[in-house]
């Protein structure tokens, strides 16, 4: 251990990199909000300061994570190494992808200063975790959950901003990525649900990420067609909409477990798919698709609120950042 190592706060090795989640779900819910006012025909002042808080969130979580990797690198090391934490790597550089988008309406002058890094570091993070999933080491079936979708769910968030920004044909490289990625590990993921053991109870929560890839790739695929609603998004949306149903019959057994960081995989999913609720009303002129949008959005402000209140509770009783 280093010198440094020594005078650090003995929690701060336990930091993990799922806290990344943490600024997913209020980059997803500042998006929401964004999406919510827009429909009811509200001013954008309560996204505007969700988006101010997000970021300052953010950057405490990376500040954190970077004296981690300074004091800790071999904890690091482990968080890589380990076979479900590693997937949550890419939850960095798709918060800055969020972050980067929720920017476009609240501070544009930002927008493209925390996409364009946010791109290239979910570039170089999908090739080095998908390298990690196929490299000499074996993978146990039972270290497969849906988190494993958090980097095929990083490339489709790409195009929701890129198109924006001008970056069309980027946005279509790392959609069809992330599509096929998302199409590969369905099949695994559900192989492992169905025919193996329950997940254990830390990776519960992770269940919600089925709802996310569908409902992402639904508002990249329509912002690349020009905002306009086809069959393929249809599917997409349709799809995110039955991962719903099927989350919330499991919601309340997930709900009743110890509270663990890996809750925070609740947000982003509940926000991609009233994000894409608001975007079909939208393109479609759907009253029925607004009403869903909006009562997703009061179910997501709920599921945020109860999160920040478990975690602070968590953090007071110094239950969050212990070995597991």
């Amino acid at each position: 251990m280093t010198d440094a190592a020594h005078i650090t706060p003995s929690w701060l090795e336990h930091f993990p990199v799922p806290m990344f989640a943490v600024t997913m779900g209020l980059a997803g819910l500042t998006l929401a909000l964004h999406d919510g006012e827009t429909a009811l025909g509200l001013a954008h002042g309560v996204s505007h300061a969700a988006f101010w808080g997000t970021a300052a969130v953010f950057v405490l979580i990376a500040l954190t994570y970077a004296a981690k990797a300074l004091t800790h690198p071999q904890a690091v090391m482990a968080e890589w190494n380990h076979p479900v934490r590693l997937s949550f790597f890419p939850a960095i550089s798709i918060s800055l992808l969020l972050i980067g988008t929720a920017a476009l309406h609240a501070a544009p002058g930002l927008a493209l200063w925390l996409w364009l890094p946010g791109t290239v570091l979910q570039f170089v993070l999908t090739l080095a975790v998908i390298s990690g999933w196929i490299s000499a080491r074996a993978f146990q079936t039972g270290a497969l959950n849906p988190g494993w979708f958090i980097p095929a769910v990083g490339n489709v968030i790409v195009p929701i901003a890129g198109v924006a920004l001008g970056y069309a044909e980027v946005s279509w490289y790392f959609l069809s990525v992330g599509l096929i990625f998302w199409l590969v590990l369905l099949t695994l993921v559900m192989n492992r649900l169905m025919f193996h053991d329950p997940m254990p109870g830390r990776l519960q929560p992770s269940l919600v990420i089925l709802i996310a890839p569908p409902a992402v790739a639904f508002i990249a695929w329509t912002r690349l067609h020009g905002g306009q609603v086809d069959d393929m998004a249809r599917i997409l949306l349709n799809v995110a909409y039955f991962f719903t149903m099927l989350v919330a019959l499991n919601l309340p057994r997930i709900l009743k477990l110890p509270f663990v960081v890996s809750f925070w995989a609740l947000g982003f999913p509940f926000a991609a798919v009233t994000i894409a609720s608001f975007r079909f009303a939208k393109a479609t002129g759907s009253a029925v698709h607004q009403g869903i949008g909006l009562l997703l959005l009061a179910v997501l402000v709920v599921i945020m609120t109860g999160l920040v209140l478990r975690t602070l509770r968590a953090i007071l009783r110094h239950e969050l950042f212990v070995p597991e």
